[in-house]
């Protein structure tokens, strides 16, 4: 695991794996004041202070310390349930089940405003989270880190649960930062965004999470979900859009 300051809920996650996982190793952020590292130590991980590298630097190094043979990565906000953990001892116990592979992806179930999101765009939502050590190495574009394996990846079935977004505000905040970071990879990139993207990208996210794939099955909840996935997708190519304008309008002034 990484952490920043997580006193408030890393203790369940940690919970889930205490029991039988062979080792806990926690990078934990350097600036951190809070009871984290306490609560880390309670439950047997071993704690590493280091200071703030991005997502995907800080995940490698966690990696990195890991002794074991298999390594699993969870975030302060996931909790590996008894039907997960059951599957992941079943698998890495018997020979023929686990040498075909180098890592494994779970489906993660995720609770948004007091219900689980069982259909739409967040799930089953797999991760590839559990990996045999040397096998893979955390890549992507911070903080939209992924596990990039060498090998085949086998499918397990039980659910790594996802505590998401404390409330509606903090779903707005985050599909904010989101947006945001998505125009700096794009300019990065050099793309630009069309008309195409601000009309016919929102809608389709809508259509796709709400009808297409049973949204409308999450209740009020994935009635929210669907629209606020086509607001970030309306607000990345907007943005980006505006981003582009200008940085083209002090070459058109000073051209004239």
């Amino acid at each position: 695991m990484i952490s920043g300051a997580e006193a408030l809920r890393i203790g369940r996650p940690l919970e889930s794996v205490s029991s039988w996982a062979a080792e806990i190793v926690v990078v934990l952020n350097a600036e951190v004041t809070d009871a984290t590292e306490a609560i880390c130590r309670e439950h047997g991980a071993r704690v590493i202070r280091e200071s703030w590298k991005g997502h995907i630097a800080q995940k490698n190094s966690a990696a990195a310390k890991a002794t074991q043979p298999w390594i699993l990565a969870i975030d302060a906000d996931e909790v590996v349930t008894p039907e997960l953990q059951a599957e992941i001892r079943r698998t890495l116990s018997n020979p023929g089940t686990c040498e075909p592979y180098a890592a494994f992806s779970v489906p993660r179930l995720s609770c948004y405003a007091g219900r689980w999101i069982r259909h739409g765009d967040w799930y089953p939502d797999r991760k590839v989270r559990l990996w045999r050590r040397g096998t893979a190495q955390w890549g992507g574009e911070d903080p939209h880190d992924r596990l990039d394996v060498t090998g085949a990846v086998g499918r397990l079935r039980g659910d790594l649960e996802h505590y998401s977004y404390d409330s509606l505000s903090h779903h707005l905040s985050k599909v904010q930062t989101y947006s945001d970071i998505f125009v700096r990879e794009a300019q990065a990139r050099n793309r630009g965004a069309r008309l195409f993207d601000l009309v016919v990208r929102p809608p389709w996210r809508f259509i796709r999470g709400y009808f297409l794939r049973a949204g409308f099955l999450d209740g009020w909840q994935g009635f929210v979900i669907a629209w606020m996935s086509a607001l970030l997708t309306f607000l990345k190519y907007a943005k980006l859009r505006e981003a582009s304008a200008r940085r083209s309008t002090p070459q058109e002034s000073s051209s004239r």
